[in-house]
């Protein structure tokens, strides 16, 4: 519940109810693309703080290839599964596998207290492995939206994915905020830490006006969609479960990495795919990771993956 009344999401709500009742608030285009490269490099500098303070040992090793693996591997089966039972085109089937190879911020710190309530013990160096899973999920996405294009071969596509703007900055934050460490990061952080919730919400007001006035519009949001958005939540959340376990994280961590990769993307996932990708559809992906996989998560997902690690272990 403090989920769902949390700033953020009470803007996206906003911002749906604005659209259903036809009215004219709306965010300038340019305004929108400012907001998206600000959270972009916001993302990417945390996270590389956050990995700079923890250190680097062999289960952080372990944990950020896991992380690394998951983000590389987790778009392909919802892009799979939107391509066959969605019916989507390549493009947007890339776009939505973006969204749910990457992570949600929310669902993770959601999942983190209810690990904890558990009585699992969480390794503080898992905050920088969700860094970690962001890029190359969105990599991935942006490579398998482009991938069938006649106008360019596969290698190109390759090289495009990781010279995007987007990615460009969401890695090369993460290696500035790496090499800085915290005390650097202290001189820039009333822009990039304190008012990152504040331009989160108004991010999120876009992203709510966006994705009603679309599914108001064309109602693209299909029932196979719908049970996409649940699927794939299910499957990714098992998959990272499974390999935490393989790779001897502790029980708490399991736990998070599987909630991680049960997640999809709103925030990172949607800035990214609206910069690199405007012939997409962002609110129909959106949609399915805020509107039906976030809630599905936090009422059925992250207690079904605490009850798996303990059958696990």
């Amino acid at each position: 519940m403090d989920a769902f009344l949390s700033p953020m999401i009470l803007f996206f709500i906003l911002g749906g109810l604005a659209s259903v009742v036809r009215s004219d608030l709306f965010v300038p285009e340019a305004v929108s693309k400012a907001i998206a490269l600000y959270l972009m490099a916001a993302i990417g500098l945390k996270g590389g703080v956050e990995l700079s303070e923890s250190g680097f040992s062999n289960h952080i090793l372990s944990a950020s290839l896991a992380g690394l693996a998951l983000g590389l591997f987790l778009p392909i089966p919802a892009f799979l599964l939107t391509r066959w039972l969605g019916r989507l085109d390549r493009i947007q089937a890339g776009a939505i596998a973006a969204h749910y190879g990457s992570v949600s911020v929310v669902t993770f710190v959601t999942g983190m207290e209810a690990v904890k309530a558990s009585g699992l013990v969480v390794d503080g160096f898992m905050v920088a492995v969700m860094a970690l899973m962001e890029a190359p999920a969105i990599l991935v996405g942006l490579w398998l939206a482009r991938a069938g294009s006649e106008r360019n071969s596969s290698a190109k596509n390759l090289i495009e994915a990781f010279t995007n703007g987007s990615v460009v900055l969401l890695i090369g934050s993460l290696i500035i905020g790496l090499t800085i460490g915290h005390e650097g990061f202290s001189t820039i952080s009333p822009l990039f830490d304190g008012g990152y919730k504040g331009v989160l919400c108004l991010f999120l007001l876009d992203m709510g006006l966006t994705a009603t006035r679309q599914l108001l519009r064309n109602r693209s949001l299909s029932t196979p969609l719908v049970f996409c958005a649940v699927a794939v939540a299910l499957v990714n959340g098992f998959i990272g479960t499974v390999l935490g376990t393989i790779i001897g994280l502790t029980e708490g961590s399991t736990a998070v990495l599987g909630i991680l990769a049960a997640s999809a993307s709103y925030i990172a996932a949607p800035a990214a795919i609206r910069l690199a990708l405007p012939e997409a559809d962002v609110s129909m992906p959106l949609t399915m990771s805020l509107a039906i996989t976030f809630p599905f998560n936090i009422l059925i997902g992250i207690p079904l993956i605490i009850t798996l690690v303990h059958y696990l272990n």
